[in-house]
């Protein structure tokens, strides 16, 4: 299995147009990030987790051609969206696979209306095909994957387990029941915002205790913003299996 970051930053805490900020003036390409998501691929399979605004240029810089479906964490635009730009992969695919949270389908279907439209709709809109996921496993292809049940402060946000790889980002609070499903995990993603504590995401700190908890052999931190300082910095206070992710990162599992 094979895990490109597409993107490994968020909205939350971007400076004002014009600040002097040190992270945005680094000449570090690992500063430099798009929206939180990844593309997994395995065997003849490959699917995304979100699309976010930046979707087509991350496509573009990791010259993806095919994707066989999109997985949605949760409805926050930063991860939603770019379903817009599903477009060409509509004109070569046919419909695209969406998954997701049946709040989450709501959603998108409220703010892309002319997708999911099924009268008198535009002819160069792109058209899905809607899965909704429940706290159950689900498949992919050929492949069992586990949701994680976990809150973005009071919002209900999926991570997901691929065999021994899980990815959650936007996660404040994950219930012991849920914690369970992530034991054995050998590649853990997790979000990290900044230093100082946030009521609806994992501090550097929380997400630390969580990896030490679960005891992955890797474990990456994304959904990064300029508040946590520079790539290179904060690596050397990680623990020797704790990474910083960067955005078109390649990792093998």
């Amino acid at each position: 299995m094979e895990v490109i970051f597409l993107g490994t930053g968020t909205s939350q805490g971007i400076p004002i147009i014009g600040s002097t900020h040190p992270v945005c003036l680094s000449n570090d390409s690992r500063d430099k990030r798009l929206r939180v998501s990844v593309l997994i691929s395995w065997g003849e399979y490959q699917y995304v987790i979100d699309c976010g605004p930046d979707f087509r240029q991350q496509m573009l810089a990791n010259n993806v051609s095919r994707i066989d479906g999109i997985v949605f964490t949760h409805e926050h635009a930063d991860h939603t969206m770019g379903l817009d730009d599903i477009r060409p992969f509509f004109f070569r695919q046919g419909d695209i696979p969406i998954y997701a949270h049946k709040r989450v389908l709501g959603s998108l279907r409220l703010r892309f209306d002319y997708i999911f439209a099924s009268e008198n709709k535009y002819p160069g809109a792109p058209s899905v095909i809607e899965n909704e996921l429940t706290n159950t496993p689900f498949l992919l292809g050929d492949l069992d994957i586990i949701p994680i049940n976990t809150f973005h402060n009071r919002l209900q946000v999926f991570g997901f387990r691929f065999k021994d790889f899980a990815y959650l980002t936007d996660v404040k609070t994950v219930e012991e029941s849920e914690r369970i499903k992530l034991k054995g995990v050998k590649v853990l993603v997790v979000n990290a915002l900044r230093i100082e504590a946030h009521h609806s995401h994992f501090n550097l700190e929380e997400a630390l205790e969580f990896i030490e908890e679960i005891k992955p052999e890797r474990a990456y931190l994304t959904h990064i913003s300029h508040l946590l300082g520079f790539h290179d910095q904060v690596e050397k206070i990680l623990p020797e299996n704790v990474f910083l992710a960067y955005d078109n990162l390649k990792i093998t599992i």
